[in-house]
């Protein structure tokens, strides 16, 4: 906008990045004079179904190694890169293309493209601007888009509670606070067997199938998954110490527990049809204090829930072998949820010195559980922009 107002006679103006993020590999930028911004997130593939990019204008270019292209939008130019149809459909008269790493021999930098309207193009002097300013500009996006990847490295491996209290200043050894929270523990049945037995990405994919039906469905009720522990994840659901907000957080870990245990059955049918075995888990859920901080070394820490009631159910989560059921409950999780449960006696956890009555969701709960819980939609369309940068980021140019 600055650049237009300045006198630059832009029109269209693109730029991606390359960021960190398990779900996307860039972000795009487009602005156009008489719309304004639009954001797009570019997520991974893996698919290879790229050739149409390979007579893009960015594949050009980083194939041959080039800093910038300049071409005229005449009626001539779509013979050589089909994109520049679209443009002139849009009234585009000149289209300057650019690329500006972030750092020498690295993959990380922004690729991008000034258009103009125009009926004459860009002016010589107008060419020489624009390539003085986007250097700067790459150094300002870069900038700009720190914070960003920092945040969202800090999401991906804490979660964004722990994150922003880990953006916030808790970086000592020792920082953090009690709170209260419905706790749940999930584990996988029989992992150890499986990764002697089917091999190491079988194994991984079992794993995730696992964590994409199970424990996603904590994530999409609201809950915050702290750890990934090999084939378990500990999650919470952060509460008030008063009586509605205690209910309101175990009633959510019992939703998504048999939100969880529905998405399994799913999965685990069409892993029937493949001939694939069905896989099993157990969850346990509990409520208490818990210690929200970091513990470790000095210089190496994790940032975690732990204590007493963590540990107990930690040890619930056994009892679900025992008892040949997916989801087991403690009495103090079960008053809070109120309704209908079947009774498992009693059992004395290990390093408790008296028993605690354990429960499982009734036949009832299974049939009618009280919240909904609805699965993310986490599909995109792949776009234009976002398989250029993926087939350079797949398909690095060689030199010169």
């Amino acid at each position: 906008e600055r650049l237009h107002g300045a006198g630059l006679p832009l029109a269209r103006v693109h730029l991606s990045f390359s960021v960190l993020h398990p779900l996307y590999r860039a972000v795009g930028y487009v602005w156009r004079r008489s719309v304004g911004l639009q954001v797009e997130a570019y997520r991974h593939v893996n698919d290879d179904g790229t050739d149409r990019f390979r007579v893009s204008p960015y594949y050009h270019m980083l194939k041959h190694g080039l800093e910038h292209m300049r071409r005229r939008l005449d009626a001539d130019s779509g013979a050589e890169f089909p994109i520049f149809a679209d443009l002139r459909r849009e009234g585009l008269t000149d289209y300057l293309a650019f690329i500006s790493t972030f750092e020498k021999n690295r993959r990380q930098g922004m690729l991008g493209s000034w258009a103009t309207s125009q009926p004459t193009g860009f002016s010589d002097s107008e060419i020489e601007a624009l390539l003085d300013v986007q250097g700067r500009l790459a150094v300002a996006c870069k900038m700009a888009v720190r914070d960003h990847v920092a945040r969202n490295a800090l999401t991906t491996y804490l979660g964004p509670n722990a994150g922003e209290r880990v953006l916030s200043g808790q970086i000592k050894r020792g920082d953090g606070e009690t709170i209260r929270a419905a706790i749940v523990w999930g584990d996988l049945r029989n992992s150890t067997q499986m990764a002697e037995q089917l091999g190491r990405q079988v194994y991984i994919d079992n794993l995730n199938c696992f964590f994409d039906n199970v424990a996603s469905a904590f994530v999409d009720a609201g809950g915050e998954i702290l750890s990934f522990l090999g084939d378990g994840f500990l999650a919470v659901f952060p509460c008030g110490r008063n009586q509605k907000d205690s209910s309101d957080a175990c009633e959510l870990a019992l939703a998504a527990a048999l939100e969880g245990e529905r998405r399994m059955k799913e999965a685990n049918a069409e892993r029937a049809g493949r001939g694939d075995a069905a896989l099993r888990y157990g969850l346990a859920l509990h409520i208490g204090n818990v210690m929200f901080g970091n513990v470790g070394l000095a210089d190496r820490l994790a940032f975690s829930a732990f204590g007493s009631a963590v540990n107990e159910a930690a040890r619930l989560e056994g009892l679900t072998k025992k008892f040949q059921t997916p989801i087991v409950a403690s009495e103090t999780f079960k008053a809070y949820c109120g309704g209908a449960w079947d009774s498992l006696g009693h059992e004395t956890l290990r390093g408790m010195d008296s028993p605690m009555a354990i429960f499982r969701p009734s036949s009832e709960r299974l049939r009618a559980p009280r919240t909904d819980i609805a699965r993310r939609d986490l599909a995109q369309h792949l776009s234009d922009a976002e398989s250029v940068v993926l087939l350079h980021q797949d398909n690095p140019p060689s030199a010169g």
